[in-house]
């Protein structure tokens, strides 16, 4: 029958969609994924860069990125240039204010000449509301040249004594309404002379001198801000223009620098192709003794079990000449129960030496016997889980992904020191994909790199071996103490049309 990858509810599958487990993090280890798995294995020569063409493209790059920052920076002080002219204009509206104060200080002195005449026809009374007007007006003007003004110790000094002096202004005129509410007229027209008039020339003198102030600093700051602009754009372009000189002259030296480089990077690939092959052949011998060692195994077991098999019947043979009948029924049936073991691990051993389930029933199958197996064997719980649509594999593919899967879990046992792992199925057209992970002990990837494990390093290169024959890749992601994923990844339009290994591959 046609050999099926079954998923989710698939003939056989026995295991229900799990809760997803705790998955270790990923630092890649192995090459970086690409959007697609490559036909064949990928020529370091042609990978070599253009030298010529990078470089001058680099170059452009660099000289634009200075010529754009030319702009922006003149572009900058454009728009700084016109905050400044707010700021002035801001100035301007501090005078305006100061200004209207002025005025309503020479309003003021006529209201307080008029308030101190004593042949007045006009109660003090009357001049409340007025007063008081102009007093909210001043105090209105006093705010809002502080919220336009610049801020400078001089002037605040100045500001805060305006306001004293309104204050104290305001509590003299109060005094004044009050005696005249009183009817102590005369009194309070004295108060009026004595008190309100020297206030009155103080918030006149305070107000001038603001004004002045605020007519000099603002001429001193328009000189200087013309004067920073100028040098700043002086500079500006001074620096571009030495930045752009630069950036040439380096990019030339870069350029011949670069050519020498890759000349000698194209001697090193040369070198790591050459390597590279060795290796392939290498892991591929190495893959076709481990299929020779199974085979012979799997002779001697062989033998093993014909050895069991001439005992039990030299035991049948007693059995039949045993006077006692309850000895020999005990015989038999000690004979039969050795039989039926026997016949298990053969079962067993065959399985786990080359599982033929693959051509009956496909690889999820196959791979739950050898879950079951696995944990029953070692004591660690192992959770498989598929997810995507059906997919046909045939066996000299499919033995290739079980081996990685064998492979993988071997390690689990040997190494990882877990209590529990998972493999996870997943087909995400164009890919399948295959998950080893546990919860162990974790590895140092870059001592993979380094060679400082070769005996799992023979055992990945296996893996990784397999994978590319599937036009696929493995990769690896692990931490130390936070356990490990092995995933493989093959196009699924590779596996329908995957070479043979040979009987090395094929039959274990």
């Amino acid at each position: 029958m046609s050999p099926t990858f079954y998923t989710n509810g698939g003939p056989g599958s026995n295991a229900p969609d799990p809760a997803p487990n705790p998955e270790p993090p990923r630092p890649a280890v192995s090459p970086a994924e690409a959007p697609g798995v490559a036909d064949a294995a990928p020529d370091p020569l042609r990978e070599v860069p253009s030298a010529s063409l990078r470089v001058w493209l680099g170059l452009c790059i660099i000289l634009a990125t200075f010529a754009s920052f030319a702009w922006y920076m003149t572009a900058r002080i454009e728009r700084l240039e016109q905050f400044q002219s707010d700021v002035v204009q801001r100035n301007r509206k501090s005078s305006l204010e100061l200004l209207r104060l002025q005025n309503d200080t020479y309003l003021l002195a006529l209201s307080i000449r008029d308030m101190a005449l004593r042949q007045s026809h006009y109660p003090l009374q009357d001049w409340k509301p007025a007063f008081f007007r102009l007093r909210d007006d001043m105090a209105d003007a006093v705010r809002l040249d502080e919220q336009f003004a610049p801020s400078t110790p001089q002037a605040d000094g100045f500001r805060r004594l305006l306001r004293a002096r309104l204050d104290d202004l305001t509590l003299t005129a109060t005094s004044v309404f009050a005696s005249a509410a009183r009817g102590d007229e005369a009194g309070a027209r004295a108060l009026v002379e004595s008190r309100m008039e020297a206030q009155r020339a103080d918030i006149t003198a305070l107000v001038a001198r603001l004004l002045v102030n605020n007519d000099q600093a603002q001429a001193d700051a328009a000189r200087k801000i013309n004067g920073i602009y100028q040098s700043a754009r002086r500079n500006i372009l001074l620096a571009t223009a030495l930045l752009f000189l630069l950036a040439l002259a380096t990019g030339l030296y870069v350029l011949q620098a670069s050519r020498r480089a890759f000349d000698k990077l194209r001697h090193l690939a040369e070198q790591l192709h050459s390597q590279s092959t060795q290796l392939r052949e290498l892991s591929w011998r190495l893959i076709d003794l481990q299929e020779q060692t199974l085979r012979r195994i799997a002779v001697d077991l062989h033998d093993e079990f014909g050895q069991i098999l001439t005992a039990l019947g030299l035991l049948l043979k007693r059995s039949e000449g045993e006077p006692d009948e309850e000895e020999r029924r005990q015989n038999l049936e000690a004979a039969g129960t050795i039989v039926r073991e026997t016949l298990q691990k053969v079962r067993d051993q065959s399985q786990m030496l080359h599982p033929s389930t693959l051509e009956d029933f496909g690889l999820e199958q196959t791979l739950e016997w050898f879950v079951e197996q696995f944990s029953r064997q070692t004591g660690i719980p192992v959770e498989l889980r598929t997810t995507g649509e059906s997919f046909e594999i045939p066996p000299e593919s499919a033995i290739h992904l079980y081996r990685i899967v064998q492979q993988a879990l071997n390690n689990v046992a040997r190494h990882a020191r877990a209590s529990r792992a998972w493999i996870a199925l997943r087909v995400e057209r164009p890919f399948l994909t295959i998950e080893i992970g546990d919860d162990g002990v974790g590895f140092d990837p870059t001592g993979l790199a380094a060679g400082r494990s070769p005996a799992r390093n023979l055992g990945l290169t296996a893996m990784r071996e397999r994978a590319e024959h599937l036009h696929g890749a493995l990769f690896i992601h692990s931490f130390p103490g936070r356990g490990a994923v092995v995933e493989v990844r093959v196009e699924l339009s590779k596996l329908a049309g995957a070479p043979s290994a040979g009987a090395a591959a094929e039959r274990m």
